[in-house]
């Protein structure tokens, strides 16, 4: 009798959990005879041997489990050497595990393609199902994880800017994640949907930050209104491709950023002397139920279902794809991707979704996001 192992790597999102009720309802659906075992926190949970046994999962804890948050398996960002790969081989031949499910980003992808290199000739096949909140993933329209943290941060920008409205006195800065791409950060501007504004500034790492460029539209515009927004990425970078905060520490590839929004509103009090504040949501931005993606919790479950049936099926070294055919209506499919086209790639926010003076996105970013993130709340002012 031949098992399966899902593991996953990297940061948890808010649908993560869904991919694994999709996979695990399709192995129900196929009558798969083996053990389900999970990864106790990812990789190092392989290496330890330590499994948690899903065989028997109940209809009641999958509906839970996609109401849940992170991921109920736990995860992991532990570096892996050459030796590591090879033992999780014998690991994996030693519980007669024949079939592995990485759920994660790229370089989830890339312990994905590794191991699958090393054990495919011993009948083992290993699938990628895709997540990230930071839409980085290539070969793929969009990444499972990224519509509902995209959905966060529009939502709460669109609420903090009713705050700004209401006492303009100051320039509020708020900090997304992102890492290196600018896609979590230009989702703000979905803010200006169902009658309200887009922010003022939106600051990708795509394009490089100018500090006096920067400080002469903030002042020009907190002139002009009083409050003023400013989304910014935590990866922003200079002209020379340095990060414009150096990080706090890296391990690996795990970067730890430094605090690009409070760097940015010291300028403006030091450089300007005007009033300003930093708003860094964090990790808030994505393990949020409450504003949750409709859609995105229906394709974390999709992938998840996809990836089971090409894994039962030996198409190992692939990972699920999402093709969009069409936006309006909005309709998908899912592909199988080579795995090496997805190993540690990163795909950056396209030009066309940058307006001209590179410091917002332009309606074909928006007409693209919409139907991830769903209708915004409508609010009302009598400012105007």
């Amino acid at each position: 009798m031949s098992n399966l192992l899902i593991v996953t790597g990297g940061a948890p999102t808010t649908v993560i959990n869904n991919s694994l009720v999709g996979a695990l309802r399709q192995l129900k659906k196929s009558n798969f005879n083996g053990k389900i075992f999970a990864a106790r926190f990812g990789t190092t949970g392989v290496l330890k041997e330590d499994f948690i046994d899903l065989t028997n999962i109940t209809e009641s804890q999958l509906s839970l489990l996609s109401n849940t948050p992170a991921t109920a398996i736990g995860t992991s960002r532990f570096p892996l050497e050459s030796e590591d790969y090879d033992k999780m081989a014998t690991i994996l031949n030693k519980h007669d595990i024949k079939y592995v499910l990485f759920n994660g980003g790229n370089g989830t992808m890339d312990t994905c393609g590794k191991l699958y290199k090393i054990v495919k000739d011993s009948g083992v096949c290993c699938v990628g199902i895709p997540k990230t909140i930071d839409n980085d993933i290539a070969e793929s329209d969009h990444t499972p994880g990224f519509a509902s943290c995209a959905r966060y941060i529009a939502c709460s920008v669109k609420e903090t800017m009713q705050d700004v409205k209401s006492l303009p006195i100051h320039v509020c800065v708020i900090e997304t994640m992102g890492r290196n791409v600018g896609w979590l950060t230009a989702s703000s501007a979905i803010a200006g949907n169902n009658g309200g504004e887009m922010p003022d500034m939106i600051l990708c790492p795509e394009i490089a930050f100018d500090q006096d460029a920067f400080l002469t539209k903030a002042e020009d515009l907190f002139r002009k209104k009083g409050g003023v927004t400013v989304v910014a990425s935590e990866g922003l970078k200079d002209k020379n491709g340095k990060q414009v905060v150096k990080p706090i520490f890296t391990v690996g590839r795990a970067t730890y950023f430094g605090d690009v929004s409070s760097f940015l509103a010291n300028l403006v009090i030091e450089k300007l002397g005007i009033k300003a504040r930093s708003e860094k949501p964090g990790i808030f931005q994505r393990c949020s139920m409450q504003y949750a993606s409709a859609v995105d919790i229906k394709e974390a479950q999709l992938v998840g279902e996809e990836a089971v049936k090409a894994v039962l099926n030996n198409l190992g070294g692939i990972m699920i794809g999402i093709e969009r055919v069409s936006t309006k209506p909005y309709v998908i499919k899912t592909t199988l991707v080579p795995i090496e086209k997805v190993m540690l790639t990163e795909k950056s926010l396209p030009e066309n979704f940058l307006t001209k003076e590179k410091d917002n996105v332009t309606k074909e970013y928006i007409e693209w996001l919409a139907p991830l993130v769903g209708e915004m709340p409508e609010f009302i002012s009598f400012l105007d």
